[in-house]
């Protein structure tokens, strides 16, 4: 964000809309929540989180819960979003997002932690999809199931991460359109797209969401599909490692606000 705060204006206005990571912005001043403020007065912003832990047993960090519900109060985003994952165990962060099984004991710890969320920010929370490794022996619902089952409950939305659905479907099998078709459309209200990069050969090789690449084709495809059943949502490009100049950014932005707007 940096970088792109001091791009020219012309360039500026090719972006619709703009995320960031909400634990970035916690402090109450300073020269971050600077730079948001001016951002915030020219673009619609999300606050994505990294740092909530839906998942945990323990509940939700009351503490983190209050700065997160300040800066929504702040900033007053268009979308709230975090990760269907967990991140706290006895009170230690860990820098990780890692995965939950789709049990009935862990749709109850996450029916109540989203619930918490939901009423301490007086609004909906949009829950994204993870990237998967491996699968748990112990899964009685599938990824989607799960997902619906959240929303049923709770009246949460969905951020559908296109690139984490063809990792986890490489990963661990399965058929990317069809996770996608199984999904309730009617609760996505905003879509990620992403680079990856593969690791290993063979029966050892593995895609990891590392956000660093250009979409690939197939991942194109995919969003192709998830707007026919979603219909246009907002679309995001996301891209942490190994960030490339801005024209390259924007037009994979453009290609997506192309689709976007054809759907």
């Amino acid at each position: 964000m940096p970088a792109f705060a001091a791009e020219p204006a012309d360039a500026a206005r090719l972006v619709p809309w703009l995320e960031v990571h909400s634990e970035n912005f916690l402090s109450a001043g300073g020269p971050r929540r600077g730079m948001l403020a001016r951002i915030a007065s020219r673009y619609p912003i999300s606050c994505h989180g990294v740092g909530l832990s839906l998942g945990s047993a323990d509940g939700i960090d009351e503490d983190h819960l209050t700065r997160l519900a300040a800066l929504f109060d702040w900033v007053k985003p268009a979308l709230v979003s975090e990760h269907l994952a967990w991140s706290v165990a006895d009170g230690a962060y860990l820098n990780d997002l890692l995965p939950l099984p789709y049990t009935a004991e862990t749709l109850e710890v996450l029916t109540r932690n989203i619930d918490r969320a939901q009423t301490k920010f007086g609004r909906k929370l949009l829950v994204e999809n993870p990237s998967a490794y491996l699968s748990f022996a112990d899964s009685t619902l599938t990824e989607p199931d799960f997902l619906n089952a959240l929303v049923e409950r709770t009246g949460c939305g969905l951020l559908l991460d296109l690139n984490n659905i063809y990792v986890t479907c490489t990963n661990t099998g399965g058929e990317p359109h069809a996770y996608v078709d199984a999904i309730d459309a009617s609760a996505v209200g905003e879509i990620h797209l992403a680079g990856h990069s593969s690791r290993g050969a063979g029966d050892d090789r593995v895609l990891v969401d590392t956000h660093s690449t250009i979409v690939c084709d197939d991942v194109w495809a995919l969003y192709r599909h998830a707007l026919t059943r979603t219909g246009p949502q907002p679309t995001l490009i996301e891209w942490d490692l190994e960030v490339p100049d801005i024209p390259v950014l924007l037009a994979e932005a453009a290609r997506a606000e192309g689709l976007r707007r054809a759907a």
